[in-house]
This record gives C-alpha cells, structure tokens and sequence, in this order.
C-alpha cells in the first residue's frame, strides 16, 4: 500500500511539473538559455523531467507522504465492510460517467478556459453527488440486493479475546468448521498475551505460552482465513474496550468467555459468541427419572451424598452414593439444574 502511494504521488507530482515547465517554456518565461537546453532535448525534454522530478520525490518527500497517507488510508478502510466500499466505488463511477456524458453533450468547445473549469466543477460534483447518494441509500441497496440473491452476504468475521485463546478450546471448535468468516486477532491482543507469556508469576507465564501456542496451532489450519490485524486505540486503556470498539468498525463477532465481557457487548450492542455458552448448550440432556450408569469419585458436602461427573465434566450429585465411593453404580436422575456456571445434576442411586 505504501509503495503504490509513494509510486501514485510521486507520479502526480512529477506530471505537474513537466506541465508547468513546459507551459512556461510555451509562454516565454523561462530564461533563453535554459530553454535553449530544453531545446536540445526537444523531442524527449518532457520524459526527460518527468524521470527527473519522480525519482527525487520517490525518493525524498515521498516517504513521510506515503506512510501517512498509507496509515490514514488503512485506518479508513478498516471501519468499512467490502460491501459497503464496492458500493461507493459504484456510486462514484456512475456520477463520473454521467458527468461524462454531460459534459460531451452540453459543451462544444471544451478548449476554453471556463469550459475545462466547468468540466472539472461538472465532475466532482456529479462524483461527490454518486457517493452520497449511495451513503444516504445504501440500507435500502443492501436489502435489495439481498433480496434479489445477486451478492451473498459474508459472514461477519470472528475477533478472538485474550481468554478465549488462553482457554483453548477455540482450536477444536475452528477445526470442526462451526465457525465461518474470518479469524481477527488484533495486535493488541496478541501484546497482552505476550505480557502474560514474559510474567515473573509461573502460572500466567504459562498461560501466556499456551495462548501463543493455540494462536501458531489456529493460524495453521488449512482453509481458514487468519489475519493478525495491526490495529491500537491509543486513547483506550482497557484490551476489553479495544475489542468492542474493533468489533463496531468491522461490524465483527467477539468470541470470548469472559462473563463480563460478555455483558459489556450486551450493552452496547455488540455481538458476542462466548464459548461457555456453546459449551453448555452441547452437552448431553438429561431428564428426570432417566436412568444412567456412573463412577462415584468422592464424597459430597452434605451427609450421604457422592459425586459422580460426565465426560463433559457435568457433575451429579448422588443421594445415597457416598457409601459406594469409587464403584460405578445405576442411579436415576432425580433433578436437572441449568445455572450460569453451568448444569447440575441430583440423582439417587437405583435400588436393584
């Protein structure tokens, strides 16, 4: 991006002048001499100063220019979705191909002075004109296009938090293909791991390594689109804040399992996929009076109970199991209880 801007601006500038220098030259007001050198050039003088002035500005003020542009350009176009960006590119070609047209038609001396302004005014008009009115209808075009089956809409890509990448269930959920659209970690994110894998505290250094782990293992996956996106917002301090405010640019999904993170987007109108969630949505049903078989493990907190846990790590609390601690036993499910940490189970054990 930056080289096409530095190669586009030092062009322009370039060409404008070798114009300038020629009209001069036209017009008498450069000196005999110099003139008398372009002269001697004549035929290639142009592409002469054009080579000249391009490689001093590609060279030179071309840098800053380009990597500001470039950034400013980046930070632009981030905010905005392919569609919406296709959309003001058509908008703007049919107001410069109407003014086209306009212009052929109404103007027939196009050499003058006042006709080459109006045409110039005659195009940004109609292009700005293009544009906006795109951006005023632009709802309205989605849902006609849509409607009509011409454009699938994509997925709305999935921006991963700090915890859901430490978790590491995310990996196997990628792999099975539940989740379509493009992977986003932002650069800020990817910071905060690295923070937590350079701690002096043994337990979130290794949390941290594990994180960077999963990010190498998920950007390996064939056929899944991955982007790091480089991306700061200085002004926030928070990586939460970061993440939403991302989120509502790119019109993108947070997958977290942070609880308060998941309320925050709630608020504000966030999307959120928390991987708890899906965790306890997929786990096996269970109704009362079902019958099921069970490893008793250890002793419950209140007198005579036992517990037991499904692969998925559910626990049941048996009635009755703590004399059969470490024997697997029938029991009958008494109670099922959905709560926010998760499921919970209260069962007795079946009397032969």
């Amino acid at each position: 991006m930056r080289q096409i801007i530095r190669i586009i601006f030092s062009g322009i500038i370039a060409g404008i002048v070798a114009l300038g220098i020629t009209q001069l030259e036209n017009m008498n007001i450069i000196p005999g001499q110099i003139a008398g050198i372009l002269n001697s050039v004549y035929l290639n003088k142009e592409l002469i100063i054009f080579i000249v002035i391009f490689a001093l500005m590609y060279l030179t003020l071309s840098i800053p220019v380009a990597y500001a542009i470039a950034f400013k350009l980046e930070s632009i176009l981030v905010k905005y979705p392919m569609q919406e960006i296709l959309m003001y590119v058509t908008g703007l070609t049919i107001g410069l191909a109407v003014a086209n047209l306009v212009s052929s038609a109404v103007i027939i001396d196009q050499s003058t002075v006042l006709s080459q302004i109006f045409i110039v005014l005659l195009y940004l008009g109609l292009g700005f004109f293009g544009v906006y009115l795109v951006h005023i209808k632009k709802e309205e075009v989605k849902g006609w296009i849509s409607r009509k089956g011409e454009v699938l809409s994509q997925s709305h890509p999935k921006i991963l938090d700090t915890s859901v990448i430490i978790d590491g269930r995310i990996l196997d959920i990628i792999k099975t293909n539940f989740i379509e659209g493009k992977i986003i970690i932002p650069s800020f994110v990817l910071d905060e791991l690295r923070h937590i894998a350079d701690s002096s505290d043994s337990l979130k250094r290794n949390r941290g390594r594990r994180g960077l782990d999963i990010l190498n293992e998920i950007k390996g996956i064939k056929g899944i689109p991955v982007e790091v996106l480089d991306i700061d917002y200085s002004e926030l301090d928070e990586v939460d804040s970061k993440l939403l405010k991302l989120a509502k640019q790119i019109q993108g999904k947070v997958v977290t399992n942070d609880f308060n993170l998941n309320k925050v987007a709630k608020l504000q109108k966030v999307q959120v996929l928390n991987i708890n969630d899906l965790a306890n949505a997929v786990k096996p049903i269970l109704l009362p009076n079902e019958e099921m078989k069970v490893t008793i493990v250890k002793e419950g907190k209140e007198q005579e109970q036992g517990l037991a846990y499904l692969s998925d790590g559910t626990m049941i609390v048996v009635e009755g199991g703590k004399k059969h601690v470490g024997s697997t036993i029938d029991i009958i499910v008494s109670t099922v209880l959905q709560t926010s940490a998760g499921r919970m189970i209260f069962a007795k054990v079946l009397k032969a």
